[in-house]
């Protein structure tokens, strides 16, 4: 497999594509949906909500806890998640900053 040489790319650029990455699969985009939508903390619902085995859901919320996007709290044997919400205004702002570069184009390219 080849080296991805992410230390020639910014940090900023690198944040995109691993937050890209994490949302670039649909059980996570599930997991992100569904807890927004309760805005509470969820702890085994997600496996009934989503449809997918635990240790597929956990793997899913293990990659958006490394990412910062959610946040969990351990309650008794389980771990109930919550979006992080100061990471996610920080990775809306970083997208809506790379998403809006077209806006000064006004049709300038071929």
């Amino acid at each position: 497999m080849g080296i991805t040489k992410s230390e020639i790319f910014s940090t900023e650029q690198n944040q995109i594509a691993t937050i890209a990455k994490a949302f670039a699969h649909p059980a996570r985009v599930a997991i992100l949906q569904q807890l927004f939508k309760l805005d509470a903390c969820i702890c085994g619902d997600l496996v009934e909500e989503i449809g997918l085995a635990q240790p597929t859901i956990s793997q899913h919320l293990k990659e958006l806890k490394n990412l910062g996007l959610i946040k969990g709290n351990v309650e008794g044997t389980s771990v109930c998640y919550c979006i992080n919400e100061e990471v996610w205004q920080e990775t809306k702002q970083l997208f809506t900053t790379f998403l809006n570069q077209d806006i000064n184009l006004k049709g300038q390219c071929c």
